[in-house]
Order: C-alpha cells, then sequence, then structure tokens
C-alpha cells in the first residue's frame, strides 16, 4: 500500500480543549503546526462541557489558589500528584484571563467581572464552606471556550486536518516518537504525519461504558495507541460516575444546576444529601453524591414506577435565573426526560463521564514511561494522567486541566523543538508496517465477530461488572469476560469492503483502541483491593482502621498496567508540593 508523507514542527492528535490550547502556543511561537480530529474541531467534545472552569479568581468573594489546591487534593483522595496540582491551581487565574482575552465570552457579575457559581466540593479556607470558583458562561461553557480557542487558531494559521482518525504512534529504534500514521475517513487514504514532537490530546474512553455521557466519538483513540507503542497507562481504575445524567438517556446535566440552587430529591422529596454530606449537601465530591444517590435507589427509595432514578429539583427558582444561567439544561431536560424544569424536577440517575486515568506525564506535559521523558511525545486533557485528579475529579478541573497542560505541552515542546529534537530521524518501515497491518487486516478477515454485538458486549461487561460500587468476584469474572471479548476484538470482520466513507472499518479501528482501555480499567480494578474516591469496593468497607475504606499503607501508589502481559507495576504518589507545604491525609468527608 502505498503511503503518503507529510513534515511538520508539532502534530497534535485531536481538537479539543487542550489540543487547541497547545496548538496557538505552538502556532503563535512560528512553528508549523497540525492538528489532526476525527471531527470539525467545534464538535470536538469539550463542546459538551457546561458548567464552568475554576480558578481562585475571587471575583464574588475571597478566594486562594491554596484552597482551591487543598480542595483537589481532597477531592482526589491523596492519590493526586501535589506538584503538579499546585502547578494546575496557582496557574488557574493566568490561563482563564488569557481565554478571555482570546474573546472567550463569560457570563459577567454587576461590576463587569468575569461570573462565578458554586460547584461540589469547591470550597474557601481550606473546606470551610462552598466558594464561588466555576467561571461560566450560562451553561454552555465549554462551546464558547472551543469557539474562542478555534478562531485564535484560524488567526495564528494552524494547519487543520478534519475527518482524520489517526491510528498509530510511529517511535525511532531509540524510542524517540516521531509522529503518527493516520487515515482520511472520507476516502481511506492512509498517511504518515512525521513531526519533531508530538502531542495527543484525543479525550477520553467513556465509550467503553453502555451508559455515558460521552460522545460516540470518546473511544480512547489516544489511550489506545500509547498502549500499543508500550507506554504503560496510569490509574485506569477510577472512572468517575457523574450524579446526574438524565434518566434513561445519560444526556449530562451539569453541577452547576446544584450550583444555582438545585436540590436532589428521593421519592418521599427529601433533601437526601444532608444525610450524607451535612455540610456541602448537593454540593459534595461528585463520587460521594452519585453513592449516595444509588444507595436511595437501592433502598427503595427512587423514583419513578421502576424507582430507579432521583429527582433533581430546580422549581424553586426563579424563572428568570434558569433561562438566564442555565437555558441549554431546561432545553435538554424538555428534549430528553420530557419535563420542564421550570416545573418539574428533572429525573437523573448516576452516568459514567470521565477518565481519572490515562497516559502518565508530568506537569510539563511530557509523557513517563520508567521514570523517564519519552523524547517527543506529549499528552494533555482527558487522554493524559498528570495525576491532578487522582481517585476523583471535582467539577470544572476538566476545563482548567485543557487550558493548564494544554499551554503548559505546548511550552515544553516548543523547547524540545527548539533544542534536543531539532533534527528529525527518520521513521522505520517496521512501524509503518505495524500500523498498516492493522488495517489490511479488516480488509482480509473472513467469518468474523460482528463490530457493533462485540462492542455492546464489551459495554455490558463494563457496566455490570465496574460500575459505581465494584464486588470483589464481580471483578474477577469481569477480568475473564474482557480478556474473552479482546480476542472477538481482534478477529471482528466488516462486511462492506468500500473504503470510502466505510464507517464500519472506523468503528472496528475504534474498538482496538477501547479494548485496550477496557482491558487496563477491570485489571486495575480487579487488583486495587481498597476503597478510594470513585473506585469503592463491598470488600473494602468504612471501618475504623480504613475511614471510607480506604489503605493508605498499602494503596497509596498509583497502578501502571502495561498491555505487554497485561502486567501492573506501581509507582507512589508525589506527596511533595512544589513550593508550598503538602496536604497532609486526614479522611475525607463533606
Amino acid at each position: 500500500m502505498k503511503v503518503a508523507k507529510r513534515t511538520f514542527d508539532a502534530v497534535i492528535v485531536g481538537a479539543g480543549g487542550a489540543g487547541m490550547r497547545a496548538a496557538v502556543t505552538l502556532a503563535e511561537s512560528g512553528l508549523k503546526t497540525a492538528v489532526i480530529s476525527k471531527v470539525f474541531p467545534t464538535r470536538s467534545h469539550t463542546v459538551a462541557a457546561q458548567g464552568g472552569v475554576s480558578a481562585s479568581l475571587g471575583n464574588s468573594e475571597p478566594d486562594h489558589w491554596t484552597w482551591h489546591m487543598y480542595d483537589t487534593v481532597k477531592g482526589s483522595d491523596w492519590l493526586g500528584d501535589q506538584d503538579a496540582i499546585e502547578f494546575m491551581c496557582k496557574q488557574a487565574p493566568q490561563v482563564v484571563v488569557e481565554l478571555e482575552h482570546y474573546g472567550m465570552p463569560f457570563d459577567r457579575t454587576d461590576e463587569g467581572k468575569i461570573y462565578q457559581r458554586p460547584f461540589g466540593g469547591h470550597m474557601s479556607n481550606f473546606g470551610e464552606k462552598p466558594v464561588r470558583r466555576a467561571c461560566a458562561a450560562a451553561d454552555r461553557t465549554g462551546h464558547a471556550m472551543l469557539h474562542a480557542l478555534y478562531q485564535r487558531n484560524v488567526r495564528a494559521n494552524t494547519q487543520f486536518f478534519v475527518e482524520w482518525l489517526a491510528l498509530d504512534l510511529l517511535r525511532a529504534a531509540d524510542g524517540r516518537v516521531l509522529g503518527v500514521i493516520a487515515m482520511e475517513m472520507e476516502t481511506g487514504e492512509i498517511t504518515v504525519f512525521q513531526a519533531k514532537a508530538t502531542l495527543f490530546a484525543t479525550g477520553g474512553a467513556g465509550r467503553i461504558y453502555y451508559s455515558s455521557t460521552n460522545a460516540f466519538i470518546n473511544t480512547g483513540d489516544g489511550v489506545g495507541m500509547a498502549a500499543r507503542a508500550g507506554i504503560p497507562l496510569e490509574d485506569m481504575e477510577f472512572w468517575q460516575f457523574h450524579p446526574t445524567g438524565v434518566a434513561g438517556a445519560g444526556v449530562l446535566i451539569t453541577e452547576g444546576v446544584r450550583g444555582e440552587g438545585g436540590i436532589l430529591r428521593n421519592a418521599s422529596g427529601e433533601r437526601f444529601m444532608e444525610r450524607y454530606a451535612p455540610n456541602a449537601k448537593d454540593l459534595a465530591s461528585r463520587d460521594v453524591v452519585s453513592r449516595a444517590m444509588v444507595t436511595e435507589i437501592n433502598e427503595g427509595r427512587g423514583c419513578g414506577t421502576a424507582k430507579d432514578h432521583v429527582l433533581l429539583d430546580i422549581t424553586h427558582l426563579d424563572a428568570d435565573v434558569i433561562n438566564k444561567r442555565l437555558p441549554g439544561i431546561r432545553e435538554i431536560s424538555i428534549q430528553f426526560a420530557g419535563a420542564d424544569p421550570i416545573k418539574t424536577p428533572i429525573p437523573v440517575v448516576p452516568t459514567c463521564h470521565y477518565q481519572m486515568g490515562g497516559i502518565p506525564t508530568n506537569y510539563r506535559g511530557e509523557v513517563v514511561a520508567h521514570g523517564e521523558a519519552v523524547a517527543g511525545f506529549y499528552a494533555a486533557g482527558e487522554c493524559a494522567c498528570a495525576s491532578v485528579h487522582g481517585a476523583n475529579r471535582l467539577g470544572t478541573n476538566s476545563l482548567l486541566d485543557l487550558l493548564v497542560f494544554g499551554k503548559s505541552s505546548g511550552e515544553s515542546m516548543i523547547e524540545f523543538i527548539r533544542g534536543e529534537g531539532a533534527a528529525l530521524p527518520e521513521i522505520p518501515q517496521g512501524e509503518i508496517d505495524k500500523a498498516l497491518a492493522r488495517v489490511n487486516r479488516l480488509d482480509t478477515q473472513k467469518n468474523g465477530a460482528d463490530v457493533h454485538e462485540t462492542r455492546l458486549a464489551m459495554q455490558r461487561t463494563m457496566q455490570a461488572h465496574a460500575g459505581v460500587f465494584r464486588f470483589k468476584d464481580m471483578l474477577a469474572q469481569g477480568v475473564d469476560k474482557i480478556l474473552d471479548i479482546e480476542k472477538q476484538v481482534l478477529q471482528t470482520e466488516i462486511k462492506d469492503k468500500s473504503k470510502t466513507w466505510n464507517t464500519a472499518r472506523t468503528e472496528a479501528l475504534e474498538l482496538e483502541n477501547l479494548i485496550e482501555v477496557a482491558k487496563a480499567t477491570m485489571i486495575s480494578a480487579n487488583a486495587r483491593t481498597e476503597s478510594r474516591g470513585a473506585h469503592v469496593r463491598d470488600d473494602a468497607p468504612d471501618t475504623p482502621e480504613h475511614p471510607n475504606g480506604r489503605d493508605d499503607a498499602n494503596w497509596l501508589k498509583h497502578s501502571l498496567w502495561y498491555r505487554e502481559g497485561n502486567r501492573l507495576e506501581y509507582k507512589p504518589v508525589n506527596l511533595k508540593p512544589l513550593t508550598v507545604e503538602s496536604v497532609a491525609l486526614k479522611t475525607r468527608a463533606y
């Protein structure tokens, strides 16, 4: 098969918030920059972020980045690396103001400052009371962010390759990353994108679950490519289930609804979060709220004829507030739940939302494997694990993660390209041949498994065996099932062998990435025998010796899953910040 080749200073895979923020830094420095995206940039999944981006601006009340850092470490259940968390929280005000200067249309206070709302787990004075820290553009913050960043990239002459699917990472014999090989989805044309530095900003992989707030494009492409290239995946057992997905549809209802005063109620109308989080109530951390909701449902206090959801109530808010601050949520509720929230509560249920783990990086965006930075390789956003989210991400820290580490990785790439990475070696032919073999298999496979049915089996297995609550026997069974499904994935057959707009070919290639994520998740979750953050096991209950089921003596460490042999290794959590005192271990409560 003839393969074309294009050469750039920097190649970015993914045109969401992280990829486009990095691209701004690179292109405005004068480097020849390419961005590869499966969809038009402003349709990337960042567009679905609703509630806000966190920064201690203090526009409505006193705030400080050290308070934000404390909340993030606590939210992570102490599995976050405190050097990276300090870096992110300290940088937050600057990157938000930069975004404002790019043209981001934030809502405003009466004084003209950026409007900020409360969000779950964000507190003032080291956990004292909720604070307004989420900088919002109504309930369409991600949408506004993507458009601002895209327009800035157009101004900077960033080159976009739209509706292209990256297939595999290309590495030199010494391990340096030399770019990617990609397929144009319309024509099936294969092209090598050779680059001095490569950034993965491919987003999450929420589509490993049956019920997810994630778009269909969120198939873990960067994580899968990294795993096949020998890079370990970090902390993949930790998946956040957002408390408020529309029951039966999974569509996200932002935490900003509760930030504006929304209340969760059970079948008797009780505000049940007062029993689970007496201080923060409905604005407790997401894992706490999700488990409380599932407990209410499991104990028979759910709503509806099937008693399978609870209600999010904002009927007590003024209609003008809802129409000004939450117009998109009202539209979603009417369209997907048949409920106008001005008059009727919204039926909600916890839904898979965010991947805390991913490709291991430091706070400079450099990918780290075997204790060393991988030359020429960077990752940012949800596909990366810096690790600022640890075992549980705080709401609005995802958009902040995109901005801070998108910018940081861009700056690191510039330094590398203008220094030790200035010379660009040839790509070994064997690297190209490996990627082509995956595509060729799909064209020759006969009597293989159906792509759709195999993906569905994977999603149902993940939902049943690694959900909000996890059980020892179910996790062990889940490992066996996922490994069996992997065999089917590697034998999937596409019926239509046409290479022009063959959706089945794209979906089969995406499934090969999803199964890597599913394996890493199930195997890592089965091995971690404690409860921490979003990972809660029935055999690791809350006891005086292990509050909340957490076992710091044995499990205060990051997991590293290697595709080769499904091997697990561990590394210590970095409890030492850059300049301030560390946030000491304590029981996590809201």
